[in-house]
């Protein structure tokens, strides 16, 4: 058994991964870690490579390395993963270098980008049969993640009660938003496709990581992570194009739907899932010591109430947003105009 204490995991990592590549003297570096509980280091080998040391408490090794293995079958560039122990939670895999999206993009190159991103999600979308091993990102899951938003971000965050009115009128929002997922045509979802989980290799083609959390779901949920992406913002009308451009290379798969229907199903998806980064990014700071992901938070806000204020269902929602959780968000250090928030 593990002992959870990193300096000892470090050492026995080391020694692992010594183990693995036959090759005394190999040293590890650390890399910035992620939202989650993975710690990551560059090996001093040739070529070289990254070693991951994920917890088994907290990290689903196995499921990372089935998805992985699903995602290669179509063609979908990952890592290549060299050495894996379940057990202990170590893995060696191929470092693709450390050109992330969100540090290379801009006005120039984004069309370009993006068009291979979202060829990339079609390429995910053609797993046309859900594998046994992976979940249903169903009603009651999404539900769950929205719930997020009062526990963490309402009420441990903003210190803000909620009475018995205002609970209905935030659970009929995440109902509303619920039954429009569901009844969108359903796929794999990788779940955090966005800027930072996506890495431009040396041949120039887009890598993607971070994607054990992948379930079955609703199949504008990666289009939306990528297009309303938590850390770096487009002008509404690019944003739409965009999508549009998705929407008609992907229609002959799916069922015939107007292109206002197809808007409104991803509007309101990263609607949920801006209501759940909300909570999680509270979470990350105030249970995970992580709070450089608050400074995010009004970019999300941001998109939180431009989709609201778009849907007449969602009005009632945007109103009392602003009229009793705004005013306590402006009072925190982390705070700055939302209006704004995501222009360079």
């Amino acid at each position: 058994m593990q002992t959870h204490n990193p300096d000892t995991r470090l050492q026995t990592l080391n020694h692992w991964v010594t183990k693995q590549l036959f090759s005394p003297g190999i040293q590890l570096f650390p890399l910035g870690g992620d939202a989650g509980f993975r710690r990551y280091f560059r090996v001093s080998s040739h070529p070289q490579l990254l070693a991951v040391d994920a917890p088994v408490t907290t990290e689903d090794t196995p499921q990372f390395l089935r998805v992985a293995d699903l995602l290669q079958q179509h063609q979908i560039r990952v890592p290549q993963i060299e050495a894996s122990d379940i057990e202990q939670g170590f893995l060696l895999v191929e470092n693709l270098g450390n050109q992330l999206v969100f540090q290379t993009i801009d006005q120039q190159n984004a069309d370009a980008i993006y068009s291979q991103a979202i060829e990339l999600i079609m390429a995910m979308q053609n797993i046309n049969k859900k594998p046994q091993w992976l979940a249903a990102y169903d009603q009651e899951f999404l539900l769950r993640e929205m719930n997020l938003l009062t526990e963490w971000f309402i009420e441990k965050l903003l210190c803000y009660s909620l009475n018995e009115t205002e609970k209905q009128l935030i659970n009929q929002c995440f109902q509303d938003l619920s039954a429009s997922a569901a009844e969108q045509p359903q796929g794999f979802v990788h779940r955090d496709f966005h800027s930072r989980n996506l890495m431009i290799t040396s041949n120039n083609t887009l890598a993607t990581i971070d994607f054990q959390g992948a379930l079955w779901g609703p199949f504008t949920y990666d289009l939306a992570s990528l297009l309303r992406d938590c850390y770096l913002r487009w002008p509404q009308q690019k944003v739409r194009d965009w999508a549009l451009n998705f929407y008609q290379q992907i229609h002959p798969i799916h069922p015939s739907v107007s292109n206002a229907q197809f808007l409104k199903w991803f509007d309101w998806m990263g609607l949920q899932r801006h209501i759940k980064v909300l909570g999680i990014f509270a979470r990350l700071s105030l249970r995970d010591n992580k709070p450089q992901y608050l400074q995010d938070l009004p970019l999300v806000i941001r998109y939180t109430l431009e989709v609201c204020n778009r849907y007449a269902g969602l009005h009632a929602f945007a109103d009392w947003f602003e009229q009793n959780l705004l005013p306590l968000a402006k009072q925190q250090n982390w705070y700055r105009d939302y209006k704004t928030a995501g222009e360079k």
